[in-house]
C-alpha cells in the first residue's frame, strides 16, 4: 500500500466510507476500499447512543483507532480528532497518541468547545490565529511526515463563505496537508472553494445524507477537483435502518426466520471475521 500523501497525488478521488469500530473497518477493507474514515460522530452514536456534541475524549478515539489498526492494516485510516481535545499542547498529544495507534491522517477542526456535528446549527469558532497555531503544533508533533494533518473549518455556518476560505488559506499556510471546508451549501460554493484552495492542498468533500452539502456522485466530485470524499455517517445510518427492520420483524413474528434472507448465515459471518483461520492458527500451538 502506498502512503497516503503519494496516493493523493493520483488523479483518482479517494472514496472513504465512515467506520466506527474494527468490524465496520474490516467490512470496508473487504469491500475493496483503499481508505476508511473514523468518524467521531459515529463513535458517539455507537458507543454512547448519543449525538455528536463534544462528548468524546481522546481515549475514546484512540481506543477505537488501535482496535481498527490491530485488525485492518491494508487501508488508509483517516481519524476525526474533533478540536484536538484542547489547546495546541493538547493537540500535540492527540497527534502523538493517534499516530501511534495507527492513524494515517488526523483531522482537526476550528470549532470552540463543546463542538458539535458540522451539519448541526449553533456552532462556535475559535480564532483563526489560534487554529493556525494548533495546525503548526500538529505538524511539529508527528513523528512520520507521511502522517497527514487535515484542517477543517466550520466557518461557513458562522461567518460565511469568504471568511471560511480565508481561514482555510491560513491553515494551508500553517502546514495543513489537506483542507476541508465543512457544510458548503451549494454546488457553486463547492466550486468556488475549490477554485481558491485546490492549488494549495488536496480538498476533502463531506457527503452527509440529509446534511447541508449537496450529495454528489464521486465522479462529479472528482471532476470538480476534490481529492477525497468521505461518507462518515452512512455506515451507521444503514446499520440503524437494517436493525430497526430486524427488531420490528422479531417483535411482530416472534422469530427471526422472516428476516433470514437479509442476514448473513452463521458460517458466512465466521468466514468474514476469519474464524477458520484463527482456529487453524490456534491448533499450531496445541
Amino acid at each position: 500500500m502506498t502512503d497516503l500523501r503519494t496516493r493523493l497525488a493520483s488523479p483518482e478521488l479517494l472514496a472513504t466510507p465512515g467506520v466506527y469500530d474494527a468490524f465496520s473497518a474490516l467490512l470496508v477493507a473487504q469491500a475493496g476500499f483503499e481508505a476508511a474514515y473514523l468518524s467521531g460522530a459515529s463513535i458517539a452514536y455507537t458507543r454512547f447512543g448519543r449525538p455528536d456534541i463534544g462528548l468524546l475524549s481522546l481515549d475514546d478515539v484512540a481506543s477505537v483507532t488501535a482496535n481498527i489498526r490491530e485488525r485492518v492494516d491494508g487501508v488508509h485510516l483517516l481519524v476525526d480528532a474533533d478540536t484536538g481535545f484542547g489547546n495546541a499542547l493538547n493537540v500535540q498529544r492527540t497527534v502523538r497518541v493517534l499516530e501511534r495507534a495507527g492513524a494515517s491522517a488526523i483531522q482537526l477542526e476550528d470549532q470552540s468547545s463543546p463542538k458539535r456535528c458540522g451539519h448541526l446549527d449553533g456552532k462556535g469558532l475559535i480564532g483563526a490565529a489560534e487554529m493556525a497555531g494548533k495546525i503548526r503544533a500538529a505538524c511539529d508533533a508527528r513523528r512520520d511526515a507521511g502522517t497527514l494533518v487535515i484542517a477543517r473549518t466550520d466557518a461557513v455556518a458562522v461567518e460565511g463563505l469568504e471568511p471560511a476560505l480565508e481561514r482555510a488559506e491560513r491553515y494551508a499556510d500553517a502546514g495543513a496537508d489537506v483542507l476541508f471546508v465543512e457544510a458548503l451549501r451549494t454546488r457553486e460554493d463547492m466550486a468556488t472553494a475549490l477554485g481558491r484552495l485546490a492549488r494549495r492542498a488536496p480538498m476533502l468533500a463531506n457527503m452527509v445524507e440529509g446534511g447541508k452539502t449537496p450529495i454528489l456522485p464521486t465522479a462529479e466530485l472528482r471532476a470538480l477537483g476534490y481529492r477525497i470524499a468521505i461518507f462518515p455517517g452512512g455506515t451507521v445510518r444503514a446499520l440503524s435502518f437494517a436493525l430497526q427492520g430486524y427488531l420490528a420483524s422479531l417483535r411482530a413474528h416472534g422469530t427471526t426466520e422472516p428476516w433470514w434472507p437479509e442476514m448473513l448465515p452463521f458460517d458466512a459471518l465466521n468466514r468474514v471475521i476469519g474464524t477458520p483461520e484463527m482456529l487453524a492458527q490456534g491448533r499450531r500451538y496445541e
